[in-house]
């Protein structure tokens, strides 16, 4: 079964925070549990994953929001601004003014750890979560642990620091200030009191976030219910249509328990 059918990506409304940052999404009304996917680092709700949820959900006729945090996509500010701080807050703020009643959320990536930090701030109204390779802790243990004596001389003297990627064709920005908000956000220490339902996926060729960290995670959640998805020959994006086809097995199985 095909999730690539096309959709127009373009259309979106907007939201206004708190602080005044202007949030880009897509809402989809229908049945409850609703689905919110969100995004990864440096990525926009209209990548392939989250697109092939949207149509998933409306054959389903199931609610469905997607979202650009600032910084992000069509939504306002710059990214060089950005902290995990602000991107938990956009989730938030679209996850209670957009959505109702009980909620699946789907995080790719850094939105992995965003979905974690969520299901924490609301967990009377999350019923499932879903990680498509999942980056909790990740500025802190994928970057600063990672980084040479140079690039943190960089990142403390310049407080900004252009790492090429394996994902995309521009470099990360990567900046002191979400280094250090970063550290007010780490999960991973300790037993993470989630007791919803959880379905990790993750490729075991991800050279952006390793396989192992899902093994961890899976550990760490206190939730009984958890199971992890290794693909053998799977990269960071994980968007075959195998692949896809993973995903949506994991979120329908979320949906129906």
């Amino acid at each position: 079964m095909s999730y690539n059918e096309k959709i127009d990506a373009t259309l979106a409304d907007t939201l206004t925070t708190q602080d005044g940052e202007t949030l880009a999404y897509y809402h989809l009304l229908g049945s409850k549990p609703g689905i919110m996917f969100c995004g990864g680092f440096m990525s926009d709700m209209t990548g392939t994953r989250s697109m092939a949820l949207e149509n998933f959900a409306r054959k389903r006729g199931q609610a469905f929001t997607r979202f650009d945090y600032r910084g992000h996509g069509q939504s306002s500010s710059s990214f060089r601004e950005g902290t995990i701080s602000k991107w938990k807050m956009d989730a938030i703020t679209v996850f209670d003014s957009l959505t109702s009643g009980p909620m699946v959320l789907v995080g790719s990536s850094m939105g992995g750890w965003i979905a974690l930090l969520l299901a924490l701030a609301r967990p009377e109204r999350v019923v499932g979560i879903v990680g498509i390779s999942a980056a909790p802790d990740f500025t802190e243990d994928l970057m600063w642990a990672k980084f040479d004596e140079n690039v943190r001389h960089t990142l403390i003297t310049e407080r900004v620091y252009l790492k090429n990627s394996d994902s995309f064709d521009q470099p990360y920005i990567i900046t002191m200030d979400l280094i250090e908000d970063g550290r007010n956000h780490l999960i991973m220490r300790e037993p993470i009191p989630i007791k919803a339902p959880v379905r990790l996926l993750h490729g075991m060729r991800d050279t952006s976030v390793p396989y192992q960290l899902s093994i961890i995670l899976a550990d760490r959640l206190k939730s009984e219910d958890v199971q992890l998805h290794l693909v053998k020959d799977g990269g960071h994006r994980l968007s075959t249509n195998r692949d896809l086809s993973l995903l949506m097995r994991a979120t329908s199985d979320l949906l129906e328990i």
